[in-house]
Protein backbone atom coordinates (compact mmCIF):
# COMPACT_ATOMS: atom_id res chain seq x y z
CA UNK A 1 0.00 0.00 0.00
CA UNK A 2 1.34 3.38 -0.92
CA UNK A 3 1.99 6.14 1.61
CA UNK A 4 -0.62 8.25 -0.15
CA UNK A 5 -3.29 5.54 0.22
CA UNK A 6 -2.33 5.06 3.86
CA UNK A 7 -2.53 8.79 4.61
CA UNK A 8 -6.04 8.99 3.10
CA UNK A 9 -7.42 6.31 5.41
CA UNK A 10 -9.43 7.03 8.50
CA UNK A 11 -7.47 7.17 11.74
CA UNK A 12 -9.10 3.95 12.91
CA UNK A 13 -8.06 2.03 9.79
CA UNK A 14 -4.51 3.35 9.99
CA UNK A 15 -4.16 2.19 13.60
CA UNK A 16 -5.67 -1.21 12.79
CA UNK A 17 -3.24 -1.74 9.91
CA UNK A 18 -0.28 -0.50 11.98
CA UNK A 19 -1.11 -2.89 14.82
CA UNK A 20 -1.72 -5.79 12.44
CA UNK A 21 1.51 -5.06 10.59
CA UNK A 22 3.56 -5.07 13.84
CA UNK A 23 2.61 -8.64 14.47
CA UNK A 24 2.90 -11.79 12.36
CA UNK A 25 0.76 -14.02 14.59
CA UNK A 26 -2.38 -13.55 12.48
CA UNK A 27 -4.50 -12.23 15.35
CA UNK A 28 -8.27 -12.44 15.71
CA UNK A 29 -10.45 -9.31 15.59
CA UNK A 30 -10.71 -9.43 19.39
CA UNK A 31 -6.91 -9.53 19.74
CA UNK A 32 -6.56 -6.63 17.29
CA UNK A 33 -9.20 -4.71 19.25
CA UNK A 34 -7.20 -5.14 22.49
CA UNK A 35 -4.06 -3.78 20.82
CA UNK A 36 -5.80 -0.91 19.02
CA UNK A 37 -7.62 0.09 22.20
CA UNK A 38 -4.26 0.84 23.83
CA UNK A 39 -3.69 3.49 21.14
CA UNK A 40 -7.31 4.61 20.67
CA UNK A 41 -9.09 3.90 23.98
CA UNK A 42 -12.51 5.04 22.71
CA UNK A 43 -12.63 2.68 19.72
CA UNK A 44 -15.35 0.01 19.87
CA UNK A 45 -15.11 -3.67 19.02
CA UNK A 46 -17.77 -3.13 16.35
CA UNK A 47 -15.65 -0.44 14.71
CA UNK A 48 -12.67 -2.79 14.59
CA UNK A 49 -14.79 -5.59 13.07
CA UNK A 50 -16.33 -3.27 10.45
CA UNK A 51 -13.00 -1.78 9.48
CA UNK A 52 -11.33 -5.19 9.22
CA UNK A 53 -14.10 -6.28 6.84
CA UNK A 54 -13.68 -3.12 4.75
CA UNK A 55 -9.90 -3.50 4.67
CA UNK A 56 -10.25 -7.15 3.63
CA UNK A 57 -12.77 -6.24 0.90
CA UNK A 58 -10.30 -3.61 -0.37
CA UNK A 59 -7.49 -6.19 -0.40
CA UNK A 60 -5.44 -4.34 2.23
CA UNK A 61 -5.56 -7.21 4.75
CA UNK A 62 -6.24 -10.91 4.31
CA UNK A 63 -8.83 -12.90 6.23
CA UNK A 64 -7.79 -16.40 7.29
CA UNK A 65 -10.56 -18.85 8.08
CA UNK A 66 -9.72 -21.28 10.86
CA UNK A 67 -12.04 -24.30 10.99
CA UNK A 68 -13.88 -24.28 14.31
CA UNK A 69 -12.20 -21.06 15.39
CA UNK A 70 -12.46 -17.30 14.97
CA UNK A 71 -11.42 -15.54 11.78
CA UNK A 72 -7.82 -14.35 11.83
CA UNK A 73 -6.26 -11.48 9.92
CA UNK A 74 -2.98 -11.10 8.09
CA UNK A 75 -1.23 -7.88 7.09
CA UNK A 76 0.53 -9.75 4.27
CA UNK A 77 -1.68 -9.78 1.20
CA UNK A 78 0.80 -11.44 -1.13
CA UNK A 79 0.29 -15.11 -1.87
CA UNK A 80 1.86 -17.23 0.84
CA UNK A 81 1.05 -20.36 2.79
CA UNK A 82 0.21 -20.94 6.44
CA UNK A 83 0.66 -23.54 9.13
CA UNK A 84 -2.02 -23.79 11.82
CA UNK A 85 -1.75 -25.41 15.24
CA UNK A 86 -4.56 -27.93 15.63
CA UNK A 87 -4.59 -27.38 19.41
CA UNK A 88 -4.42 -23.61 20.01
CA UNK A 89 -5.27 -22.26 16.54
CA UNK A 90 -2.04 -20.27 16.18
CA UNK A 91 -1.29 -19.44 12.53
CA UNK A 92 2.19 -18.78 11.15
CA UNK A 93 3.50 -18.04 7.67
CA UNK A 94 5.38 -20.71 5.75
CA UNK A 95 8.07 -19.53 3.40
CA UNK A 96 8.12 -21.75 0.32
CA UNK A 97 11.17 -22.09 -1.91
CA UNK A 98 11.11 -19.52 -4.67
CA UNK A 99 10.14 -21.01 -8.01
CA UNK A 100 7.62 -23.40 -6.45
CA UNK A 101 4.36 -22.45 -8.11
CA UNK A 102 1.49 -24.66 -7.04
CA UNK A 103 -1.02 -22.62 -9.04
CA UNK A 104 0.77 -23.27 -12.34
CA UNK A 105 1.23 -26.94 -11.54
CA UNK A 106 -2.47 -27.47 -10.73
CA UNK A 107 -3.48 -25.46 -13.78
CA UNK A 108 -1.18 -27.45 -16.07
CA UNK A 109 -1.90 -30.89 -14.55
CA UNK A 110 -5.64 -30.53 -13.96
CA UNK A 111 -6.81 -27.83 -16.38
CA UNK A 112 -8.32 -25.56 -13.74
CA UNK A 113 -8.40 -21.80 -14.05
CA UNK A 114 -6.94 -20.80 -10.68
CA UNK A 115 -8.56 -17.79 -9.02
CA UNK A 116 -6.78 -17.96 -5.67
CA UNK A 117 -4.38 -20.32 -3.97
CA UNK A 118 -4.19 -20.76 -0.21
CA UNK A 119 -2.21 -23.65 1.21
CA UNK A 120 -2.56 -24.50 4.87
CA UNK A 121 -0.54 -27.04 6.77
CA UNK A 122 -1.93 -28.28 10.09
CA UNK A 123 0.31 -29.40 12.94
CA UNK A 124 1.07 -28.79 16.60
CA UNK A 125 3.04 -25.63 17.47
CA UNK A 126 6.15 -25.72 19.67
CA UNK A 127 4.26 -24.14 22.60
CA UNK A 128 1.53 -26.81 22.59
CA UNK A 129 4.09 -29.60 22.14
CA UNK A 130 5.91 -28.65 25.34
Amino acid sequence: MSRKEFSRMTAQRRVIIEELDKNRTHPTADEIFERVRQVKPRISLGTVYRNLEILADQGKVRKIEVPGGPMRFDARTDEHSHIRCKICGRVDDIEVEEGTNLKDRVKDDMGYEILECHVEVVGICPHCRS
